[in-house]
């Protein structure tokens, strides 16, 4: 076809696909990966099934390509392709859930025309297999993604405009998470405040020039505090950018609250948010606690090998101890030991205090990403997560859970404040929200908003998420390690946004 058009012709329409492709890669990638998912979800389903022993291959695949022209419309209307959807694991899920039901139905119309004998039950047991196929296609999208935005690949350069303590933290909070993919050229608002704040080297202008701002700095968005800008300037702000083809984020205020508490209430065509209270049944409890010990105990099961083989390691390593035992905090303030395999020599509790001016978080929590005393054995444990696996004991014994915060140091519950001694309603986790969304982060307020939402907005759901992002967390690190020349650091960050709009 490209070889019809005319030379002049093919000139102007190739470098304008390239631009298509350049600015839309990531959607491109997502629509491959769901597309791929749905095309051989159907195509090995049918085959095993009797409809591929009736109809001919050719006819298998064109059902199965119909699947998935239909099954990209279903995700479509489901709004998968946005960023705003698509960042938040459970809607995403639940959102193909959907899309996959209106697939089965559209698949139901199709046969009734076309007349193919494709059954209620051969399209059930193929949505349901295109469903997990789409699910693991976008943590792995996820993933990549992560690993390439910690490098700044795939960034969007945006300004806050606000210059108060909002400001701030809008700042902190995007610094904290590389894999939103937005990066803060700097502050929009009144000098004056941006210099209170700290901010007189962000500052780029006055609100009134904002437009200007934008277009000199080729942002390709803003991102408004509450109390950046008068609401009438507001609204005139939202629509000049919008006709400028600029994204709009507008931030609220509100911290610790799940999106999922926020239903929009409009009133009097006023955009208004009403905030659920937080509910949490005792029956999610006891479910919570029967879930530890059964995957607990299965993980053990399962794992044994893996655990011998990293004893084994250990041990040859320096013919120390395999196991180390740390005394932590637990729940309602009980202490208890936790268990990990060793992965720093064996006085390294006690050759603590000489390193603590190197420490590179802030607050009472240690990190040194070269640490002296992690051994060779240690090094990789860490940067696989392995040297956690014994927890799995403590969680079986009830100390611990699979999901939930990270069991703190008596010395550090000393130093924290007074909120974040909430974190002890409920059960520490071998995984949990700071470990998924900032742990390789240097903020110590990101670990006690994370750790604090996670009290607030518990859930068996919030937990499941986790845990695929925990999946996701190793994935992303592995991919990390295979780019060329990179060193792996003790901890990563993890959790995009999927796409941008």
């Amino acid at each position: 076809m490209v070889d019809e058009i005319e030379p002049g012709a093919r000139a102007a329409v190739l470098p304008g696909l390239k631009r298509f492709v350049v600015r839309n890669k990531l959607k491109l990638i997502l629509v491959g990966g769901d597309g791929a998912s749905i095309f051989f979800g159907f195509l090995i389903t049918l085959m095993l099934t009797p409809f591929g022993t009736v109809h001919r291959f050719r006819t298998v695949v064109v059902v199965a390509g119909v699947a998935m022209a239909a099954g990209l419309w279903a995700v479509r209307s489901q709004g998968l392709l946005l960023a705003r959807v698509s960042a938040i694991r459970v809607v995403e899920i639940t959102r193909i859930a959907r899309a996959m039901v209106v697939l089965a139905g559209l698949l139901l119309v199709f046969d009734r025309i076309v007349k193919t004998d494709l059954y209620i039950r051969y399209t059930a047991v193929a949505c349901g297999v295109a469903f997990l196929a789409m699910c693991t296609s976008r943590s792995f999208f996820r993933s990549w993604l992560t690993a390439a935005r910690a490098t700044g690949s795939y960034r969007r350069n945006v300004a806050i405009i606000g210059t108060d303590e909002e400001a701030v933290r809008l700042i902190d909070l995007l610094s904290t998470h590389p894999d939103i993919g937005m990066t803060v050229v700097g502050v929009i608002g009144n000098r004056a405040e941006a210099a209170d704040h700290v901010l007189q080297s962000q500052w780029l202008g006055e609100v009134h020039e904002a437009e200007a701002i934008v277009e000199a700095h080729n942002l390709s968005g803003v991102v408004i505090a509450p109390r950046g800008t008068s609401p009438t300037r507001l609204n005139e702000l939202i629509r000049s950018l919008h006709v400028a083809g600029r994204h709009v984020h507008l931030g609220t205020g509100i911290s610790g609250i799940d999106a999922r508490r926020l239903r929009a209430l409009p009133l009097a065509y006023e955009p208004l948010f009403y905030v659920e209270a937080p509910s949490l049944a005792k029956a999610q409890l006891v479910a919570k606690r029967c879930f530890d010990i059964v995957l607990g105990s299965l993980a053990v099961i399962v794992l044994s090998p893996l655990l011998l083989g990293v004893a084994l390691a250990v041990k040859l390593g320096d013919r120390g101890p395999v196991l180390f035992k740390q005394t932590r905090v637990g729940r309602s303030g009980r202490t208890f030991g936790v268990y990990k395999f060793r992965s720093m020599q064996v006085d390294a509790e006690q050759r603590l205090a000489e390193f603590q001016k190197t420490n590179e978080r802030s607050g009472p929590l240690f990190k040194m990403e070269r640490d002296p005393r992690v051994t060779r054995v240690g090094k990789f444990l860490r940067d696989s997560s392995l040297d956690e696996l014994p927890q799995l004991i403590n969680v079986i014994k009830g100390q611990m859970s699979l999901v939930g915060p990270r069991p703190a140091l008596p010395a550090e519950v000393l130093a924290f404040p007074a909120d974040l001694r909430l974190r002890e309603q409920v059960r520490p986790g071998i995984t949990g929200l700071w470990q998924v969304e900032a742990r390789d982060s240097p903020s110590f307020e990101a670990y006690r908003r994370l750790d604090l939402f996670y009290v607030e907005n518990w859930s068996l759901t919030l937990d499941l998420i986790i845990m695929i992002g925990t999946m996701e967390q190793t994935l992303a690190r592995v991919l990390r390690m295979l780019r060329p020349g990179h060193r792996v650091a003790d901890s990563f960050v993890v959790d995009p946004v999927t796409i941008e709009n």
